[in-house]
């Protein structure tokens, strides 16, 4: 198999394992989700020795009275904020526009009819403690920053039948997607009280809408632990009760993923936590941590706070909490991919396009592998001058393998040609096409990315196919310039696997298809200016 083949092959199998997955995905049977809200339903228990000490989540009766709903607006995102539980029951970003209607925001927290159900909810563990399903009082119906304002707190409080008096409390941060949640509890009676706080993501296994057809991406649950590291932890597997993860830790946070946006509780660090993931009714599923509130005494007090990060997954978030960078899923070759993201994010700063800084990103791996390039192209022009040779031993030996086998080593032998000598310049150049396939699939800062024309949005497929043609158009005046395949069976594979390449690439983000059709014109002039150059040198007159 020469180096040509070998390289299709390759990168085909890997496209048509994608498109696979992404079709199986794309046509499994839907789960049939009733819209329900989270708050209704009941978290059962957990089984834990904390739940010993303070009694399980939502042991009260859900309440049917309805709560207010409080909005709130930062420069950075829109919050709808029901007094029922205190949950967040929608939040959208100002500066991400929905997949599908391009006029809205992105919501990723939604809750009602003809939508997905995606809920923050929190509350307190312990007999008549307020839980998700109980209702709190506020002292505004809606919220705004000022000018001068550089954070938003919105207040919610409580009191129970014994007099304990909970508060609730939300910071919002300008210019973050960071929401403090604090508790208060006051305790107004005369004996001590023992408690712990949840904050649970409540979410349905929907995959995001919008996304790319047959592209695979990752829309689960995820928690991380210095020890462990980052653990996806898919909801099929919670439904089934086979989840592994770190139940207890003293670092770390626990969260849900989807393509390019994270939403993740994070508890202070070197601060007790206990991991949960529970499968809940209506197709719901329940993602969160446990963090005891210190024992407050009678008449004393005790809070505890856990932010809530809900925004685009970006790699520098690992300066907000360690190992929420890893939200941003670059795959095996993480490695690769990331020093990758990095150069193209440095050539996006000069010049403002990021289609402009996936050309010159392209020229800097072609100027990277030239000298591996140059074997390889070397390697095939030999070949090609000897293709005349090649087709008289073919005649000669007509159906005996054996003997055509033999005559063609003895040729590469006296030619001094390695017809395997450009595979290893190959095999290592393809782990890079993995890898910016992954850094623009993943990186949230292709989202909507314009590059020129027709091609507004360098993550979604190209609308029109008009890239994928010209770079099957590219691939098959490369194949002109390689050797004709010996078997004519290859030979004809080769003639329709450009078209096969450019179907398979319709689904695939404009800005994969973008580099593939440059780093094919590279290769082309690359590959043209050494074969003239060796025919040039009289090789095709020796032969």
């Amino acid at each position: 198999m020469d180096i040509q083949r070998l390289f299709l092959f390759l990168i085909f199998s890997f496209s048509l394992v994608l498109v696979w997955d992404g079709w199986q995905k794309f046509h499994a049977p839907q789960e049939v989700v009733q819209q329900t809200s989270p708050s209704n339903t009941p978290i059962q228990r957990l089984g834990n020795k904390k739940e010993a000490e303070t009694g399980q989540i939502s042991q009260q009766a859900v309440s049917t009275v309805e709560g207010k709903i409080i909005t709130v607006k930062t420069d950075t995102m829109l919050v709808e904020i029901n007094t029922l539980g205190g949950d967040i029951q929608r939040l959208s970003f100002l500066k991400q526009p929905d997949g599908l209607d391009k006029s809205k925001p992105f919501s990723l927290f939604e809750k009602g009819a003809n939508t997905h159900n995606y809920t923050a909810q929190s509350g307190l563990l312990g007999f008549d403690m307020p839980s998700h399903n109980s209702l709190f009082v506020s002292e505004h119906d809606s919220y705004e920053f000022t000018d001068a304002a550089e954070k938003i707190e919105v207040r919610l409080t409580t009191v129970n039948h014994a007099g304990i008096k909970v508060a609730k409390l939300f910071t919002f941060h300008k210019g973050s997607y960071l929401i403090d949640l604090s508790y208060d509890v006051d305790n107004g009676t005369t004996e001590p009280v023992a408690t712990s706080a949840y904050f649970q993501l409540v979410r349905d296994s929907k995959e995001p809408a919008g996304g790319i057809r047959f592209v695979p991406t990752y829309t689960g649950a995820a928690v991380f632990t210095e020890k462990e590291k980052l653990q996806k932890v898919e909801f099929s597997s919670i439904e089934k009760d086979k989840a592994k993860y770190p139940k207890e830790s003293d670092n770390g946070w626990i969260g849900i993923l989807q393509h390019y946006f994270v939403a993740a509780w994070l508890p202070k660090e070197h601060s007790d936590r206990e991991y949960f993931t529970r499968k809940l009714d209506n197709g719901l599923f329940a993602v969160g941590v446990i963090v005891p509130i210190q024992v407050t005494t009678p008449k004393g007090n005790g809070s505890v706070t856990v932010s809530l990060y809900a925004g685009p997954a970006i790699s520098s978030l690992d300066n907000i909490a360690p190992g929420l960078g890893l939200s941003v899923d670059y795959g095996w070759l993480t490695i690769i991919a990331k020093p990758m993201f990095w150069l193209m994010t440095w050539l996006h700063g000069w010049v403002q396009n990021w289609g402009v800084a996936i050309i010159l990103l392209t020229f800097f791996i072609k100027l990277l592998f030239f000298p591996l390039s140059a074997a390889s192209y070397r390697s095939m022009a030999k070949m090609r001058v000897v293709a005349p040779k090649l087709e008289k031993i073919k005649k000669q030996y007509g159906d005996d393998r054996e003997k055509l086998n033999q005559a063609m080593m003895e040729l590469y032998k006296t030619e001094k040609i390695n017809p395997l000598g450009g595979c290893l310049p190959v095999l290592i150049q393809i782990p890079v096409f993995i890898a910016l396939y992954w850094s623009i699939l993943e990186s949230v800062e292709m989202r909507n990315a314009p590059f020129f024309g027709w091609i507004h949005d360098l993550s979604a497929a190209d609308p029109y196919y008009i890239l994928p043609v010209i770079m099957g158009a590219s691939m098959i005046l490369q194949s002109k310039l390689n050797p004709a395949p010996p078997d004519p069976m290859q030979a004809k594979l080769m003639k329709i696997m450009p078209v096969i390449f450019s179907v398979v690439f319709f689904f695939f983000p404009a800005g994969l298809v973008l580099y593939s059709i440059v780093n094919n014109i590279l290769s082309i002039g690359q590959q043209w200016y050494i074969t003239r150059g060796l025919e040039a040198q009289g090789l095709a007159d020796k032969h």
